[in-house]
């Protein structure tokens, strides 16, 4: 007589498990919205223009570039005692801590490029942090484990950034809000990240490596025994630096060559529009910006095959070797493409354009929705049990959207059409309101569906990108996966700015809602292969 399958419970193991993935959430997500949306208020309210607080969205390159690094990341222990993977947790998390204190010295009106730098250096020590967080996170969950953990990871995540870019935003708030400056919003957000080190280094379960004693465990628990990249690690240093040299000369031609190039191609065009003599220059700069990118990136691949950087080629060769790999690399730029670019601006459209206090946008936009957001993660990560991935990613695309359409919707006229509420003073010690807030009925309702939807498809997305990773290359091939779903995210800003002032932001929200449905023809196009993960072991 066959026995029963075994009960599946929840182990201490396990439990410690999913509570370093979510702590993980949170320190990942922290820095994010430091270079990103709280960064964009900390430059609305030192009153710089839209079009340059688009550009300014460029120091967020290194999450589109993180996968260059991230092959040193697999192959390379920093600090031995910790491991591979703690041990870049650990310097990443301190690294960010000390760049945070010195961005909160340095002021934006009087130093933009210095204040640019460092915002970039910020961004990139966040990138990095996330390839490792990206990696331990595929490394330390078993199969049965991945739904449930990129769901705790994405509550994390949204938890952070309601700190960083909700209370935060609260805290600034001269009269319902503490009063802070943004550089001590900064220099508290250094603390948080330094703490973050502490955890990282004392409290973390460590990954089994081969031929310890950990393996059997692993191997009970369904969790993976890591096997570092076989190469010769000259090689991959040497690598590496040939990539950077590639860039930085890629950089130095761009800035050099491509601004007049961009004249000669496009100067004429742009003369005879309407557009005034500012907004054409910044057309001219962006077109000299994707030049200059179209000559740097086949450069920098070419110096990888040249000097032999056998982690990122064989971790890039392992992903292309799987059925549907360059589809699957569409549709993760596409999958989040609308969304990003609706929410690419969405400080400054809230702050400036529909003016909203700062209060009422932190509790609306950044607290209340994030906890919307973390709703739909989790309830996006129960209904992927009965959905499976495909039908999932399928329901969730085509929620996310519908919600483009509402800030449309409020850009037209939505503002105060459904009344409102007033949210009573507070005060619990680290956030307060001095006084009731009003809250308007339009931006909560719009808001709310947004950060629900989003929650939804972010959660079956994460699980889709754990999915495809083997796992001897997880941080290179994690690394590559999420910079082309950060592409939305990052090179939209520059056009997003440039067009919000050309064309106005309700055609702007009606084409971000045009650019979600190529994504929604790339799930139909690719479900048998998506369906094929859902049933591929592990």
């Amino acid at each position: 007589m066959l026995s029963p399958p075994p009960r599946r419970t929840l182990s201490w193991a396990a439990a410690h498990r999913l509570a370093a993935v979510t702590w993980l959430g949170f320190a990942s997500g922290l820095p994010l919205a430091l270079t990103g949306q709280a960064l964009q208020a900390w430059l609305t309210v030192e009153g710089l223009d839209l079009a340059t607080i688009g550009f300014l969205s460029l120091v967020g390159l290194p999450y589109t570039f993180k996968f260059l690094w991230a092959p040193l990341m697999d192959r390379f222990e920093c600090v031995g005692a910790l491991g591979r993977r703690r041990g870049w947790l650990v310097v990443t998390q301190a690294l960010l801590a000390a760049l945070l204190l010195a961005l909160a010295a340095v002021s934006p009106q009087a130093s933009l490029r210095a204040f640019a730098l460092l915002a970039l250096a910020v961004a990139f020590a966040s990138a990095s942090q996330d390839v490792v967080v990206d990696a331990y996170r595929t490394d330390l969950l078993g199969a049965a484990e991945r739904g449930l953990g990129a769901s705790l990871g994405v509550m994390g995540y949204r938890l952070a950034m309601i700190l960083s870019g909700g209370v935060a935003l609260i805290w600034t708030d001269a009269q319902q809000g503490g009063g802070w400056t943004w550089p001590e919003v900064y220099r508290f957000m250094a603390g948080v990240m330094a703490v973050a080190a502490v955890v990282s280094a004392s409290l973390l379960p460590r990954l089994a490596r081969p031929g310890d004693g950990a393996s059997a465990a692993s191997a009970t628990s369904g969790t993976a025994t890591i096997n570092p990249p076989q190469g010769s690690a000259r090689h991959d240093l040497l690598g590496f630096l040939a990539v950077l040299a590639a860039v930085a000369i890629g950089v130095v031609l761009s800035d050099r060559f491509a601004p007049g190039l961009a004249r000669t191609l496009f100067g004429s065009w742009l003369e005879a529009t309407a557009l005034p003599p500012a907004l054409r220059q910044r057309w001219l700069d962006l077109a000299a910006l994707l030049l200059g990118i179209s000559f740097t990136l086949p450069l920098a691949a070419w110096a990888a095959r040249r000097a032999r950087f056998e982690t990122l080629l064989a971790g890039l060769g392992s992903y292309f070797a799987t059925p549907g790999a360059v589809g699957f690399l569409v549709l993760i730029v596409l999958y989040k493409l609308g969304d990003a670019f609706a929410g690419s601006l969405m400080t400054p459209f809230l702050l400036k354009s529909m003016a909203y206090s700062s209060a009422e946008v932190g509790v609306v936009n950044k607290v209340i929705g994030l906890w919307m957001t973390i709703g739909g993660a989790l309830v996006g990560g129960a209904l992927m049990l009965k959905l499976g991935l495909w039908r999932s990613l399928v329901l969730f695309g085509v929620l996310q959207l519908a919600s483009n359409l509402g800030f449309w919707w409020l850009a037209v006229g939505g503002k105060g059409s459904l009344g409102g509420a007033v949210l009573p003073a507070f005060d619990w010690g680290f956030v307060k309101l001095a006084a009731a807030t009003p809250v308007d009925g339009a931006l909560l309702m719009v808001v709310a569906f947004e950060n629900i939807t989003g929650g939804m498809g972010t959660a079956a997305f994460v699980a889709f990108l754990m999915s495809l990773c083997n796992q001897r290359f997880t941080a290179t091939q994690y690394a590559l996966l999420s910079a082309f779903a950060s592409v939305g995210r990052v090179w939209v800003g520059p056009l997003a700015g440039v067009l919000a002032e050309s064309i106005g932001w309700p055609t702007f929200f009606l084409l971000s809602t045009a650019l979600a449905v190529p994504a929604l023809v790339m799930l139909w196009w690719l479900r048998a292969p998506l369906r094929a993960l859902d049933a591929a072991p592990g």
